[in-house]
C-alpha cells in the first residue's frame, strides 16, 4: 500500500493532530488503544486500558503525548488489512469502546424536510418525488434562517400545521428540544474498512455523514471523529416509533477512522464550519456525492450536548454524540423519481479536512459475521492482560 493511500485516512494537518483509535490485535485476541503518529501505530494499552478511561484524564492529549506508547504496527499495514477485511491481521475497530452511542436528529432544516416527506410517504419511496414537490410548495425557503425554539419558529410551526403539514419532525426541528436517541449498543460500532449492514427488509435507505463528538462522564467534549448513522427511510417513514428498527441493526453504526483529541489550536470552535463530504460508489458504476456543512446546523453543539447530558441523564463511561446531518439523498439511482437507495457493495467514503476519511462497504446485515465481542468479553480480555496493564490513574 502506497504512502499516499496510508495518508488518505488522516487529517490534512496530521502532523499537528493527536489521533487515537483502537486496533484488533490477533496476537492477544483483543482490542488495543493506539496512538497514530506519522507512519507508526503506537500501543497505549499498557498505560490506558480503554478509550473511555483515557477521556477521563484531566487532559487526554497531554496523557497521550507523555505516555507515547510502544510502536507496534505500520499504519499502512493496518489500513490494508482493514480494507481487505482480513481478520487474521491487525485491523481498525471503531475508536470508542465503553461510551454510550447517542445521536441527534433533525438538526438541519433540509433533513427535517426529508423526514416530513418520509412520514407523508408512509415509507413508500415510489411516492417520494410527488410528496417532495407538495412539501416544497408549502414550505418554500422560509425556514432556513429560523432558530429552533424561537418565537418565529413556533409561529412557522403553527402556520404549517394550519396548512395540514403537521409533523412530529417539525416539533424537534423547530421546537425547543432537539431529538436525542440511542443509536447503538456499547461496543457495537464498526470502524474503518469494515462492512456496514443494510437489513434485507429495507428497500429505501441511505448513509448519513455526521460529525461525532466524544465526551467524558462530565459532558466535556474531548475530541471528535466521523460517523455514518445508517438510516432505513422506509422503516422510519412508516412510523417514528420504529426508530429503533430503522437505526439499530448489526453494523449499522460506523465511527472513525480515529478520534482527534482537542489540543492547542484544535478545539470545538474549529469544527463549527467544517465541511463533511460523502461519496457513494456502486459496483454498478453509480456515483453519488453529498455534503454536510456544519455551518448550517440549526442548533449549536453545546445545546445538543446539554440535551443529552445533565442532571437528567449521566453517562459514567462517557458518550459519543452524532450531531445530525444536512445530507438527504434525492438523486435518482435507477428509475426516475425513485431517488437513492443502497445496493450491496456500495463503497461509502465520509471525509473532512480536520478528521480524515471513514470508508466502509455496504453488505446485507444478515450475511455479516455476528457481533460477539461485548462488554463481558472486553472485561475478560483486560483481566487477562494483568500485570501488563498499569493501575488506573486519572491525571
Amino acid at each position: 500500500m502506497s504512502h499516499a493511500l496510508a495518508q488518505q485516512i488522516l487529517p490534512v494537518d496530521a502532523e499537528a493532530a493527536i489521533l487515537i483509535g483502537r486496533v484488533w490485535d490477533p496476537a492477544t485476541q483483543g482490542p488495543r488503544v493506539v496512538h497514530v503518529r506519522g507512519e507508526e501505530v503506537f500501543d497505549l494499552t499498557p498505560e490506558v486500558r480503554t478509550v473511555a478511561e483515557l477521556m477521563e484524564h484531566e487532559n487526554p492529549a497531554d496523557t497521550v503525548l507523555r505516555e507515547m506508547g510502544t510502536p507496534r504496527w505500520k499504519l499502512a499495514e493496518v489500513i490494508e488489512a482493514s480494507v481487505q477485511q482480513d481478520r487474521t491481521r491487525p485491523h481498525w475497530l471503531a475508536p470508542i469502546d465503553l461510551q454510550v452511542i447517542k445521536a441527534c436528529g433533525v438538526t438541519f432544516v433540509e433533513s427535517m424536510i426529508e423526514r416530513v416527506i418520509e412520514e407523508r410517504c408512509g415509507g413508500d419511496f415510489n411516492r417520494a418525488a410527488e410528496v417532495r414537490k407538495t412539501v416544497a410548495d408549502v414550505l418554500g425557503g422560509s425556514l432556513s434562517s429560523l432558530r429552533p425554539g424561537s418565537q418565529q419558529a413556533q409561529e412557522a410551526k403553527k402556520v404549517l400545521t394550519a396548512q395540514g403539514m403537521w409533523s412530529q419532525y417539525l416539533e424537534v426541528g423547530l421546537g425547543p428540544d432537539p431529538e436525542v436517541f440511542t443509536k447503538a449498543p456499547v461496543l457495537s460500532s464498526v470502524g474503518y474498512g469494515t462492512g456496514i449492514g443494510i437489513p434485507s427488509f429495507s428497500s429505501w435507505n441511505n448513509p448519513e455523514p455526521e460529525l461525532v463528538l466524544i465526551l467524558d462522564s462530565a459532558g466535556r467534549a474531548r475530541g471528535a471523529t466521523l460517523g455514518n448513522d445508517v438510516n432505513l427511510r422506509d422503516v422510519e417513514g412508516r412510523s417514528a416509533l420504529l426508530l429503533g428498527m430503522a437505526k439499530d441493526n448489526n453494523a449499522s453504526c460506523a465511527i472513525g477512522p480515529l478520534i482527534r483529541l482537542f489540543h492547542d489550536g484544535f478545539t470545538l470552535d474549529s469544527l463549527r464550519t467544517e465541511e463533511i463530504t460523502l461519496t457513494v460508489e456502486g459496483e454498478d458504476g453509480y456515483r453519488l456525492e453529498g455534503r454536510n456543512s456544519l455551518a448550517r446546523i440549526s442548533r449549536p453543539f453545546e445545546e445538543l450536548i446539554h440535551a443529552a447530558h445533565g442532571r437528567h441523564h449521566q453517562y459514567p463511561d462517557g458518550f459519543a454524540l452524532f450531531t445530525g446531518t444536512l445530507f438527504a439523498p434525492t438523486q435518482d439511482r435507477d428509475t426516475e423519481g425513485l431517488g437513492f437507495t443502497h445496493k450491496d457493495g456500495d463503497l461509502v467514503t465520509i471525509s473532512s479536512p480536520l478528521l480524515g476519511s471513514l470508508i466502509n462497504r455496504t453488505q446485507k446485515t444478515e450475511d455479516m459475521e455476528p457481533w460477539t465481542f461485548g462488554i463481558t468479553a472486553l472485561f475478560t480480555y483486560l483481566a487477562s492482560l494483568n500485570p501488563e496493564i498499569a493501575p488506573l490513574q486519572l491525571n
